[in-house]
């Protein structure tokens, strides 16, 4: 089928997405045409712990698809920042929760430069989180007892290890991951040594409720030197 017989005329003979294609639906995108839930930030606690577990909650009712699910952002030695996606684990009076490989590039970023930043993004509701502060990794059985609760799936992950080195071949990936399945169903109690558990603990913690009319409410809890948080709204 030539290109323009689609009926979209959206692809050009290659099989690729012509330029004028993506710039019309990126223009054509909307965002929060829905009803979005209200926040009355005079009305917040006076720690964020216990807000963001409440919105946590909200937006799981609410049909938020993987609602654990977060940016994480570090840096690397040359000071050039690095952004990827992984799960939350916890969030408790320690801080946020989250797990990885401690030679993989996150884990290696961590050890050099320990500051790092959480981004959460509940588009069903029109929320997002920002979470900064200092990460500490957990000790050796913390980070097991982390594993262990898991899938077998998220343990063979973990037997394969080499995250973020570079992959000769798909084919070696099968290969490598077939085997690490296999162990993980054999012994569920494998070890993966670098495997490591993260708190982040927080200093400054946003919340952000859209609006359509775009007067969004920005509430951030920021660390006090007595330990204590502060508040202040901040414009959209």
């Amino acid at each position: 089928m030539s290109s323009e017989s689609n009926s979209t005329g959206s692809i050009d003979p290659a099989g690729e997405a012509r330029p004028d294609a993506f710039h019309a639906t990126l223009h054509s995108l909307r965002v929060w045409d829905s009803a979005l839930p209200g926040f009355d930030p005079a009305a917040a606690p006076d720690e964020p712990l216990p807000l963001f577990r409440e919105w946590f909650v909200h937006a799981a009712r609410a049909g938020q698809l993987e609602p654990h699910t977060m940016s994480l952002a570090t840096v690397d030695g040359q000071g050039r920042p690095d952004v990827r996606t992984l799960m939350l684990h916890d969030a408790d009076a320690r801080g946020w929760h989250f797990a990885s490989h401690a030679t993989s590039a996150k884990g290696v970023q961590l050890a050099g430069c320990p500051e790092a930043a959480l981004g959460f993004y509940w588009p069903s509701v029109g929320r997002q989180v920002r979470v900064r502060g200092r990460v500490a990794a957990c000790g050796p059985e913390e980070s097991r007892a982390d594993l262990a609760v898991r899938s077998r799936g998220a343990l063979a992950a973990a037997l394969t290890g080499r995250q973020s080195e570079v992959l000769g071949s798909v084919e070696e990936l099968a290969r490598v991951s077939a085997a690490a399945w296999e162990r993980a169903g054999a012994e569920p109690d494998a070890p993966a040594p670098t495997w490591t558990r993260y708190v982040l603990e927080p200093v400054e913690v946003e919340f952000f409720q859209g609006d359509a009319a775009r007067r969004h409410v920005r509430l951030r809890y920021s660390r006090t030197a007595d330990g204590s948080w502060g508040r202040e709204l901040l414009w959209p």
